[in-house]
């Protein structure tokens, strides 16, 4: 079997781009389709939440079965979700007949995920966070194109439902692109690791800090993109273009990964894209004008790393957790963002009821409303850093030792009095 990483990796992203097109072009469709179907803001939030509903449903069970199936059969089913999901939206006729699309559309997207997930890392095990981010630039890039598809078929005054169909072609080249390659088997059981030390290292402590962390950086992220045209329609005329710049913004940092990679450990840019994050999030909600424009800069910078570098955080430190683990990380992260669509579409519709048909106030209260989030994720990855900091100190520590031991290691790694203190005690009292 002849395993061609760099084509895989290709039609990999290819396929990626795929599942953002569906996210870019249904934004930026989404007020024509409550226009085109008579349907309200709740309906639309239910249409579009089934997308992140379908997304985790299909990433958690591919994670159970992936190292069964493999990784090839599993990309053949969300090339047969996809092609069903597209044309069955090419062709809708009610919110029933989107909402079954938008379902197979989201499964698709999961399906691929939970396939191309592992396989990346199972192709770059030298180098797992940076090509997972890598890989996961195509998702904002594939946002950025399909923005671009709305605005400027618009202009020419095509309709919706050609937006739509011109995500058949990249769909079609990847399916058929891994119909011709070969798969090699995930890392996991590549390296041997039993299913039983799987389930293990799914229940420690880290993973499941990192599991409730996915919610909010996914709710930040997704929820946000896929809703600026609703929530800031009023507050500036180009607000489709806003998603368009804060997703070129996160495809030209994930595009320079490494080098960020190389300057910050990856918990310490979790801190730092969630400060960047809540600023900008807090700037898009209080400004106007082209100043608006700043905060999609300064928020496409905070959100830039989430997804990838918690995938790759997870991966590198708990490789025992395997596809699964990869896969329940990017289901929660969809769960979460689909229950919150959901909430928040009937708070954005009250909100506008009791201001009045204000929506520019329904929108700035949505974004403040999930303002709290990324206050909240500070915390967490600042009780992170602090923790793998002690974690690498700690096991830079040796064993047993004698008093001279103690007092030249002290100094010469710390040079302080707590160091004394905290290398005292690991040596005497832990081994006791």
């Amino acid at each position: 079997m002849q395993i061609n990483r760099t084509a895989l990796f290709r039609a990999s992203c290819l396929s990626l781009l795929v599942t953002s097109l569906s996210f870019g072009i249904r934004a930026g469709i989404l007020g024509k389709l409550g226009t085109d179907f008579q349907l309200d803001e709740s309906q639309l939030a239910t249409i579009t939440a089934t997308a992140f509903w379908g997304f985790p449903l299909a990433v958690v069970i591919g994670g159970f079965i992936v190292d069964l199936i493999g990784m090839k059969r599993l990309l053949v089913m969300a090339f047969v979700f996809h092609l069903a999901g597209i044309l069955l939206t090419v062709f809708a006729s009610g919110f029933w007949t989107l909402f079954i699309s938008t379902l197979l559309i989201g499964l698709a997207n999961g399906t691929v995920e939970a396939a191309c997930n592992p396989l990346v890392a199972s192709l770059y095990t030298d180098e797992k966070t940076t090509k997972l981010t890598h890989f996961h630039l195509w998702f904002p890039g594939g946002i950025v194109i399909g923005t671009l598809i709305v605005t400027f078929f618009n202009q020419f005054g095509l309709s919706w439902q050609i937006q739509v169909g011109m995500m058949l072609i990249p769909t079609v080249i990847y399916g058929y692109l891994f119909s011709k390659l070969d798969f090699p088997v995930t890392e996991r059981v590549a390296s041997g690791i039993s299913t039983a030390g799987m389930y293990k290292a799914l229940a420690s402590p880290l993973f499941i800090f990192m599991f409730i962390c996915m919610f909010g950086t996914a709710i930040t992220e997704l929820f946000t993109g896929q809703w600026i045209e609703v929530l800031l329609k009023n507050v500036t005329q180009n607000a489709l273009l806003l998603l368009t710049l804060t997703n070129g913004v996160v495809f030209l940092g994930r595009a320079f990964a490494k080098p960020v990679l190389k300057a910050v450990t990856p918990q310490t840019l979790l801190l730092i894209s969630a400060i960047l994050a809540a600023l900008g999030l807090y700037m898009l909600g209080h400004l106007s004008g082209t100043a608006v424009f700043g905060g999609a800069v300064i928020f496409g910078m905070g959100v830039c790393f989430f997804w990838p570098t918690m995938l790759g955080f997870v991966n590198t430190n708990l490789p025992a957790t395997g596809a699964l683990g990869l896969n329940l990380m990017g289901g929660a992260g969809m769960f979460a963002v689909s229950l919150y669509t959901i909430f928040m579409g009937g708070f954005y519709e009250r909100i506008q009821k009791e201001a009045g048909g204000d929506t520019t106030l329904a929108g700035k209260s949505v974004l403040d409303a999930t303002l709290v989030i990324p206050c909240i994720l500070i915390l967490a990855f600042a009780g992170l850093v602090i923790y793998m900091k002690g974690k690498a100190k700690k096991a830079q520590l040796p064993c047993r030792s004698s008093f001279i031991d103690i007092y030249i290691y002290s100094f010469t790694k710390a040079m302080d009095i707590k160091s004394i203190a905290f290398v005292f005690y690991d040596t005497f009292v832990s081994n006791l």
